[in-house]
Parts: C-alpha cells; sequence; structure tokens
C-alpha cells in the first residue's frame, strides 16, 4: 500500500457523488463528440475539429479534462486554451491544479496503488512545471476554474453522463479498464448507473480506453487519450462519438437502444508532435522519461483488451 500524498491523495472539493447527475440535460443533440487527454497536442486537436466539422445537423463537441499537460511552452498552452473555449469543455484534475492548487493534491490525479511512485512523482514535477506557464495567463486560469466537473448530455433523447475520473470523483478510477476488470468494479458502475439514471458514462483520466457494455443495455465509454497512441505499435490518438447516426470507420463500438457508441481515431501528425514534444520536454525531462516510450511506440495495450462485449472493426 502507498501513503495517500501528493499525486494519490483525492482532494474533497474532487467529489461529487453520483446523484448529481439527476438532472436536467445541460445540452441537447444527436451526435456528441468528447475528448479527454488532448494533453497539449495541437496536431490530435486540429484533427479532432476536422472530423468534428464534417459531422451533419446537431451536435457538441466536449473536452472533458486535461487539454492541458505537456503545453509548458507558452504559446503552445495559449493555442490550446483558444482553441478549447470554442467549444464545451469540463475540467481534469491538471485545469483544477492550474487553477486553484488544492494543498497536498500533487498532480491531483489520484493515482491508485498499481500505479508506480516514480510515475507519481513525475507527474506531481509536470504540472509543477505548466503550473508556471499557467500562471502567465490569470484570464486562462480563471476560465479553467470556472468549468464544470461534469455534465449531463441528452443525445437522442438517451441521457448522458459526461465526466473526467468516473461518477463520484473528478479524479476517480472506477471507470479504469483495471476497476472494470473486476467483479467490485463492475457491481460498483452498476450502482452508479442507477444512482446517476444515465444510459451511458464517458470518461477519460485513467489514460487507457475501454468500451465496456452492461446488461441493461448501459455503457461506459473511456477515451483514454486523444493526445498520445492507446495501443502498442499504433500512432493515433481517441476520441468518443455518441450517436443516432453510426460511423462507418470507428475502431471499436457498442450499441444501445438507438445509440451508437463509438471510439474514434485521430490520426496526427505523428513526426510533428514528436518533435513539438520534445522541444518542450528534452530527454531526462519528467515528461519525458514518464511518456516518450508511449508517445513513440504506444502504450502495452491492445485493441482487442479495450473492446470489451463490443465488436471490434478496424486496427
Amino acid at each position: 500500500m502507498h501513503s495517500a500524498g501528493p499525486g494519490r491523495a483525492c482532494p474533497q472539493t474532487y467529489r461529487y457523488g453520483a446523484a448529481v447527475f439527476q438532472r436536467k440535460a445541460d445540452l441537447e443533440v444527436d451526435t456528441l463528440w468528447i475528448a479527454g487527454g488532448l494533453y497539449g497536442n495541437p496536431f490530435a486537436l486540429q484533427r479532432l475539429v476536422e472530423l468534428y466539422e464534417r459531422e451533419p445537423g446537431s451536435k457538441a463537441l466536449v473536452f472533458n479534462g486535461d487539454f492541458h499537460w505537456f503545453d509548458v511552452d507558452s504559446s503552445q498552452f495559449s493555442g490550446i486554451q483558444a482553441s478549447v473555449e470554442k467549444f464545451v469543455a469540463t475540467r481534469g484534475n491538471v485545469e483544477t491544479e492550474l487553477a486553484a492548487p488544492a494543498e497536498d493534491a500533487g498532480c491531483g490525479c489520484g493515482y491508485p496503488d498499481w500505479v508506480d511512485d516514480e510515475t507519481v512523482s513525475f507527474s506531481n514535477n509536470i504540472v509543477e512545471s505548466l503550473r508556471q506557464t499557467a500562471e502567465l495567463f490569470p484570464k486562462a486560469r480563471a476560465k479553467l476554474a470556472a468549468l464544470p466537473m461534469h455534465l449531463v448530455a441528452m443525445v437522442g433523447g438517451e441521457r448522458v453522463g459526461v465526466v473526467h475520473g468516473d461518477a463520484d470523483s473528478l479524479a476517480g478510477w472506477g471507470f479504469s479498464q483495471e476497476s472494470l476488470s473486476t467483479a467490485e468494479g463492475v457491481a460498483a458502475a452498476k450502482r452508479a448507473f442507477m444512482q446517476a439514471g444515465v444510459r451511458v458514462f464517458a470518461s477519460s483520466h485513467t489514460c487507457l480506453p475501454v468500451l465496456q457494455s452492461f446488461p441493461d443495455e448501459q455503457v461506459i465509454v473511456n477515451n483514454g487519450a486523444a493526445g498520445m497512441p492507446n495501443f502498442r505499435g499504433t500512432h493515433f490518438g481517441l476520441a468518443t462519438r455518441i450517436s443516432v447516426r453510426p460511423l462507418k470507420q470507428a475502431v471499436y463500438l457498442e450499441k444501445t437502444r438507438h445509440l451508437s457508441v463509438e471510439a474514434v481515431r485521430l490520426d496526427y501528425d505523428t513526426k510533428a508532435w514528436e518533435q513539438t514534444f520534445l522541444a518542450q520536454w528534452p530527454e531526462g525531462s519528467d515528461a519525458h522519461r514518464s511518456y516518450y516510450e508511449r508517445i513513440a511506440k504506444g502504450p502495452r495495450y491492445a485493441i482487442e483488451q479495450a473492446s470489451r462485449r463490443a465488436h471490434v472493426l478496424a486496427a
């Protein structure tokens, strides 16, 4: 067991409880795009917006947290911030700790025991470096502080809970692929659905994707990271798309009632992103030591591991 120090502790202000979703919808659309974990990647952002703009009909794009992370260069930070402000956003732990740092929260990641101490330390140091950049933009920090921690969307008549972490906390790991691999995690998810009254939960935070369906036609979708590879040997990010109109080129999907819940690949300029990352985080830096291998080669994770009782369509 690890001590609940900076990076592992979950501040009380992060907690809201699943019953908070029993409310009127914040927006109503036929198609909802959700992108968590952009991590300051401007090329993934460009690709995401291109795909979203092609979408017909009633639609919304939500950035559900951690759109900042690697963007310690002030021009990169301001560019990401300006682009995200054009759409709907909720704050992740990164934005929360940039706007108003909680005592002893560190990066605010709420890392569970299975994450090693070195990774926790790297993340705490990354957020400290990023905070120095954010302090140059007080208006942006005020806007980040004002963002909600969650929202409710009505998509094709079905209620969708959009969170950063899980149904109970901004930095919760209940919707991680690890938690949803256990009987306890599945039972907790079922309770969350009952308390929240939603058909779909869409999250990010835990950095690896999962799409998991439940017997009562309920679905949890975690897009992993929009701004980094999510599978070994790949170089694309993932966004979530929930719509009354299925997308033929989804990586994998799950149907629930008349909605299609999909993982959509974001093919960004890999070489340009690697160069941009290295310019801000050279070899030996905290982000390089923690993330460069994933950026270059993808994590040790396969598409088949993410798609659970969902139909795999394309690698």
